[in-house]
Formats: C-alpha cells, structure tokens, sequence
C-alpha cells in the first residue's frame, strides 16, 4: 500500500464538487491553512491540519513538504490540438503584416497547411513531437490534458493521431482525453463535394475513430468551416456511436453553434467569441460547460470571450489554451491567467476554478479529478509563491514549484545554484 503525506501545505485552494459550478459558485473556493494531504494509492483519502497524522511511522508513508507554499489541484487543459507536425511560423509574421487568418487560409496556409505537414510525418516523429509537448505542458501544472485529431482529415492520419494520444495516456503519467475532429476543415480533395466529406466523416471516419478509443465528436461549426447542418449531423453521428459532443462554435462569426451546442446537448462548446445572447442561453439550459480560450484571441488580436457576462448569466465556464500550431501556439498558464484577469473580467477564483472543477466537467472528469477532495485522483500542484494570489499577480510567469499527478512527484522546480 502506497502512503504519502503532503504536510506544511500554506493554503490548501480547491473549489468542490463532482460537477461544474456556475455563476456566484465559480468564485467560491476553498481557502483553508496550514493543512496536510493524506494520499493512498494515488488517491485523496483524508484532509487534515498541521499536526494530524503523527500516528503514521515514517518508514510507512512518505513525505512532501510543501514549505509553507500553496496547493492547488493539478491543472486541466480541456482543448488543444497538440499532436501536429510541422509549425507555422511564417504564418504569424504574416498576421504581424496585417493579413488575417482567413486570408492566409486561403493562400494554403491555416489548418491545411498543418495537415499536410502531419500526413507526412512519420508514427515515431510525430509521437516524440507530441510527447515533447506535454513536458511542457506538465511544467506550468497541467495533470490532464484533452487533445484533438484534425490535422489529418484522412483515415490513416485521423488514426495516426489517435493512436499518438492513446500511446502517450499509457506511457506518461498524464491523463489524455481523445477527441475525434475529423470536421476540422474540407481537406483540398474535397474542395469541391462538401457533401461527399461530410458523408466520409459520418461513415467511414467516425465508426474508426469510436473503436479505436475516441472519446468526443467535436466540429468547427463557423463561417468557412462547417454550417450548422453539417455539424448537427456530424454530432448526431457521433453521438449514435458513443461519442460525446463538442464544438468549436462561433469563433469567427455568429453562425448559431452556442445554439447548436444546447440543442445536441454537447458537454462543452468552446471559442463562442461571437456567440449570440440566445445561444448562450441554449447552451445554460442544457448544462453545456462554455470553454473559453483567450490566448487564441490575443494570439489573433481579436476580441475576447464575454467570461464575465457568461458567468454573471449562470453559465459554467471553463478556460483552456487551444494550444495548436497556427492561431495559438502557446501551451502558456500563465499567460492565461493574465489575460483571464486583466483582459476577461474574471476574478482569479474564477479562473482557478474554470481550469480545475470546471475545466474537469468540460471533459466528464468533474468525478475524479480538478478538486482537493478525498476519494479524487491526487493531482496537485504546489506554487512557487507565498500566495495563490500570485497567479496573476506576477504577470505571465511561472510560479509552478511542483507537480504530482496521482500522488507521484512528475515534475519539480531546479532552483540555481546561487
């Protein structure tokens, strides 16, 4: 039996609950200090205060201090598209220059562009790549991950890159979330038969991507990408093969996929820029968890996300980074606490809860991890501060000092030697 015991804890921060919370809740954590973790197997068992446990010999149980700093739950990153090859640099500077992501796409950069760079990639390469990519994820405090296909839009890549994540959930300590986006884009030999792809997607792609693991159907549901028919069909089939709904909605204009979101009952619909009052509301009544991702807006320096209005409205909202290769090539917390903060309205309860509880719900984990409680998963992070409150306090900065994911230490802090 394995015991661990995470003492001196200077605030222990949780929000609680197996399921999102909304509204006034979202900004009601858990503050308590100078707390102990008690984990077994993996697994928090008890919660207690300086002090409690000195029953357990020491040769039975091993120790974490925590130095007096804050815990928090491990992070939860609830959309990216991390297994890609290939980048797009070129692309960014050509924003820089004023062309805008619709331009660029339609002179073969955008998601095409990422598509062909990932069919040609090798299984090993883009493995390594993709495993690359969450140690640097697990440094700013990410302990669960979802990732998209997308890149491949082709049998043989969709499933290369399911494969990759099904892989790496196995040989890394992380928990990765696989989600089939096989209606990313009309890949260029499908330019001329929408109907055709879509019927590929439904048909041929999705009955493969459901047997070999996938857990959720998402589509980008946009202006240029798919139309709200297409997408309904395309979750619908999903859904009838065990595939739990996501979208991509209302990114690049309101096209009615917040609405989409409540009608299909999707567990989250994420981006939702442009979405309208109307399609907001659809997705409250349904308990649709909205997934927010401000570094992507920064990124293509658009307008953000009404956080405040969505909260204040009784929506769940969840935060992610969308880490992808084109309009958001950060993987960066921080960063996201920054813009949360100063650029979004939201209080830093908010945000913690939005990447924890809620960002769990976003990816039906809200039962097993994204809060410090006994009987869930002992994903925890350990600050780098004397506050929580740092987070947003020390602008765009990593103020991770620990990581451990199911009670094991995955990462930790190399201090200098001066």
């Amino acid at each position: 039996m394995d015991k661990k015991l995470v003492t001196n804890v200077g605030q222990l921060v949780t929000p609680g609950g197996n399921e999102p919370v909304s509204g006034p809740e979202m900004n009601e954590l858990s503050v308590t200090e100078n707390r102990t973790v008690l984990i077994q197997d993996g697994l928090i068992t008890e919660l207690g205060n300086k002090g409690d446990f000195t029953d357990i010999r020491e040769e039975e149980i091993e120790i974490i201090d925590a130095g007096g700093r804050p815990v928090l739950p491990g992070f939860v990153d609830p959309h990216t598209h991390f297994v890609f090859s290939g980048y797009r640099a070129k692309e960014f500077q050509m924003r820089l220059q004023g062309k805008s992501y619709e331009e660029i796409a339609k002179e073969g950069g955008g998601i095409a562009s990422s598509v062909t760079s990932t069919r040609q990639a090798s299984f090993p390469q883009l493995k390594k790549e993709s495993r690359e990519r969450l140690r640097s994820m697990v440094r700013f405090g990410v302990t669960t991950v979802e990732g998209k296909t997308g890149y491949g839009l082709d049998k043989k890549t969709e499933l290369k890159q399911l494969k990759v994540m099904k892989d790496l959930n196995t040989e890394t300590p992380l928990d990765i979330a696989t989600t089939f986006l096989g209606a990313h884009s009309i890949p260029p030999e499908y330019s001329d038969s929408r109907e055709e792809y879509v019927n590929f997607v439904t048909e041929e792609m999705t009955p493969i991507a459901a047997k070999q693991g996938a857990e959720f159907c998402d589509v980008f549901c946009d202006r240029g990408a798919f139309t709200v028919e297409e997408s309904r069909r395309i979750l619908t089939d999903g859904k009838e093969f065990g595939l739990t709904p996501k979208i991509h909605a209302d990114e690049i204009a309101g096209t009615g996929g917040a609405e989409l979101a409540g009608d299909v009952g999707a567990i989250s619909a994420d981006h939702l820029l442009k979405s309208s009052n109307e399609g907001l509301n659809s997705m409250k009544k349904r308990g649709v968890v909205a997934v927010l991702l401000p570094i992507t807006a920064f990124s293509l320096k658009d307008d953000y996300a009404r956080g405040k209005y969505m909260i204040d409205t009784g929506l769940s909202v969840s935060l992610a980074t969308d880490f992808n290769p084109g309009s958001c090539f950060s993987e960066s917390i921080p960063l996201l606490f920054s813009l949360a903060t100063l650029y979004m309205e939201m209080t830093l309860e908010e945000t913690i809860t939005a990447l924890t509880l809620n960002a769990a719900a976003a990816i039906d984990r809200a039962d097993k991890i994204g809060s410090i409680e006994p009987g869930k998963q002992a994903d925890l992070v350990i600050l780098d501060a004397p506050d929580y409150k740092h987070l947003s306090y020390h602008i765009g900065v990593n103020s991770v000092a620990r990581v451990i994911k199911r009670g094991e230490t995955i990462w930790k802090k190399n201090r200098p030697q001066f």
